[in-house]
């Protein structure tokens, strides 16, 4: 299922395991294009059970979404360290956020992160995501102020409603400006947010993974169960 008119295509695969196959695919295949136009390849990954937000704790802890990434992906793979950008454990929710923002200019000031010609935002080549039960997507959840944020690039918040309630988060003119964004979903906790955000029926009002517009393309994977209202 495609929609050209917000470049946004559902692909819906028979088990979780056939979404990772073919995501690790698109992430090659992505990875191929933008290191052959320009050398390099950004990519952000966020947590949860795909390796939904960035939590502020240490990195050894076992809620760290760098752990995650390390133990499960980053440990394994020939990407050096110093390509791999982390958050400052050592510093608050406030201080790990603005640090994490200062090294983002500072990679789009050496070139390393492309800068969006649209909203002048850094401009990521491709985004991972996951989706919460209620529809959030990194660190913005339904109904926060933080949903309205269009100056700063990555905030922190204090009162998450899903612990635990100290995270940092990009903001959605960052997310907004990436080129690609997988959106990955699988298993039954998100069924009835898929389908609000997805299903025929006209969600009045916009759940945060709504408000996901990537510059080229948005590509949803979803298992069966998790697409399961979709084919009611």
């Amino acid at each position: 299922m495609a929609d050209q008119n917000n470049k946004k295509v559902v692909k819906v695969y028979a088990t979780e395991e056939d979404v990772a196959v073919s995501l690790a695919k698109y992430v090659a295949d992505l990875s191929a294009k933008f290191a052959k136009e320009r050398g390099s390849f950004t990519v952000v990954l966020s947590g949860g059970y795909l390796i939904d937000t960035i939590r502020v704790v240490p990195k050894n802890h076992v809620d760290s979404n760098y752990k995650l990434a390390f133990d499960g992906f980053l440990s394994k793979v020939p990407i050096p360290p110093g390509q791999v950008s982390a958050i400052n454990d050592a510093l608050s929710a406030e201080g790990a956020a603005e640090d994490y923002q200062t090294g983002l200019k500072h990679l789009v000031d050496t070139g390393v992160l492309a800068k969006s010609s649209v909203t002048g935002f850094p401009k990521f080549d491709l985004m991972l995501l996951g989706m919460g039960p209620d529809g959030h997507v990194a660190s913005l959840f339904p109904g926060h102020p933080l949903l309205e944020e269009k100056v700063k690039w990555v905030t922190h918040i204090m009162d998450s409603p899903k612990p635990p309630p100290q995270r940092i988060t990009f903001t959605f003119p960052v997310i907004n400006s990436s080129a690609y964004i997988a959106m990955v979903v699988c298993g039954p906790g998100e069924v009835d947010a898929v389908y609000k955000a997805l299903g025929k029926n006209e969600n009045p009002v916009l759940l945060p993974v709504q408000r996901v517009t990537p510059e080229e393309e948005l590509k949803w994977f979803l298992d069966e169960v998790a697409a399961s209202k979709l084919q009611e």
